[in-house]
């Protein structure tokens, strides 16, 4: 490609696309001419060189009550500096994830890129991703995970036949998992193959996760390749839209009940800001924000994502499935630091576009105990909708947040 090529190139990655003709032009050229045959050798070839994602982790094994084990605030803690490679590190997997012989062989077969999405409770609709390469449904696998209500919604549009002991949806396998083995919150079922992609496909190299309610608009591998390889990153992951600090996200979590039961929430932020969640400021560069937008997530399987993917899956199980809310305390507390690539939001804008989730809900579903897997009341759910944070460190949390500390 010529500079000025490149040159519009970098502009799109950056977030910085004007939508004139020329450039829409050169992008087709970027995506489907000499450049896409570079970066799917590229690819190969790290995905063949398995030093590249060395150190590999320890996981702790064994049997528990729930799928991660629920394990006490401290004891998750004590998992954040890993300073031994020996150490096993606990990242779900203590019960079985149930799914189907046919279906574990396929997964443990994808050894280079593999998608993932997941649709529980018949959230979304399944959407095919566009733009893909020639080479690219060689070697990349995409996995759509799905509930019994999510089957039950695709017999019924007679999407899949009944009588296959496989399902296939355009490129997607549907991979049906028995639910009600695991927790009774479906969002909390969702964040196993979000967060522990590593584990369900241990022989791939790459992963993109994608919401359902997302569809991809460029091919995943020149993603991969734009926004992890080149940028020598363990994840790649969007900045949120509007908020920059935890605490934002926590209110909007609590005001606009994406989470009902606000004690929990409260006790949530308490526990991290006694533990030493602070606010975002330029000290934590190179990080630009605390709060991402997860519903696109891309990793390289190294140690650095899969660390980070264990040890925020486990504050999810600990507390509830907002991933937003556990992500900068756990980026923050790491040791030895995730190498992050936070894109900005126009990136995410031109890569995906974004639909409602299904209008109709199957099911009540409330905001049950992510650990337990047993149906439980809150203890209490305010109607107002607010945190009340009275814990000191969250007072001088939200001082600095406001620029109104003098400390």
């Amino acid at each position: 490609m010529r500079d000025d090529d490149n040159t519009i190139w970098e502009n799109v990655i950056e977030g910085r696309l004007t939508h004139t003709l020329n450039e829409k032009i050169i992008i087709v050229k970027r995506f489907y001419g000499e450049d896409y045959g570079m970066v799917v050798g590229e690819i190969h070839n790290l995905c063949t060189n398995s030093s590249a994602f060395l150190p590999a982790l320890r996981y702790l094994q064994g049997k528990a009550d729930t799928f991660g084990g629920n394990f006490e605030t401290q004891k998750r803690f004590s998992y954040f500096n890993y300073s031994n490679d020996e150490i096993k590190v606990p990242c779900g997997f203590l019960k079985e994830f149930p799914v189907s012989d046919s279906d574990r062989i396929a997964m443990e077969s994808c050894n280079g890129v593999v998608v993932v999405s997941a649709i529980f409770n018949d959230h979304d609709k399944i959407r095919q991703p566009v733009g893909l390469g020639s080479q690219t449904l060689v070697d990349t696998c995409f996995f759509m995970f799905i509930d019994d209500i999510t089957l039950q919604g695709l017999y019924d549009h007679k999407l899949i036949p009944q009588n296959s002991p496989d399902y296939k949806v355009g490129v997607w396998r549907i991979v049906k998992v028995f639910s009600e083995k695991l927790y009774e919150n479906p969002a909390m079922n969702g964040v196993i193959p979000k967060y522990l992609v590593h584990r369900l496909f241990p022989h791939s190299k790459f992963s993109i996760w994608i919401d359902a309610k997302l569809q991809l608009m460029v091919d995943p591998l020149l993603l991969i390749h734009s926004l992890v390889v080149s940028k020598d990153v363990d994840m790649a992951i969007s900045k949120h839209p509007y908020y920059v600090h935890t605490m934002e996200e926590a209110m909007a979590t609590a005001r606009w009940k994406k989470w009902s039961d606000i004690d929990g929430l409260t006790q949530q932020m308490e526990t991290y800001c006694k533990n030493g969640l602070k606010p975002w400021t330029t000290d934590k560069l190179p990080y630009t924000t605390d709060v991402p937008d997860s519903a696109l997530i891309l990793r390289k399987h190294g140690w650095g994502s899969n660390l980070f993917s264990c040890l925020l899956f486990n504050e999810l199980e600990g507390f509830n499935p907002r991933d937003q809310l556990g992500f900068a305390f756990v980026r923050d507390k790491m040791n030895p630091k995730l190498k992050l690539n936070m894109f900005e939001v126009e990136v995410f804008e031109k890569i995906v576009v974004e639909y409602r989730h299904n209008l109709k809900k199957t099911g009540n579903v409330k905001a049950v105990s992510s650990g337990g897997g047993v149906s439980k009341k809150t203890k209490r759910e305010r109607s107002h909708g607010h945190l009340v944070l009275t814990d000191s460190s969250c007072q001088n949390y939200l001082l600095k947040m406001w620029g109104e500390s003098h400390s």
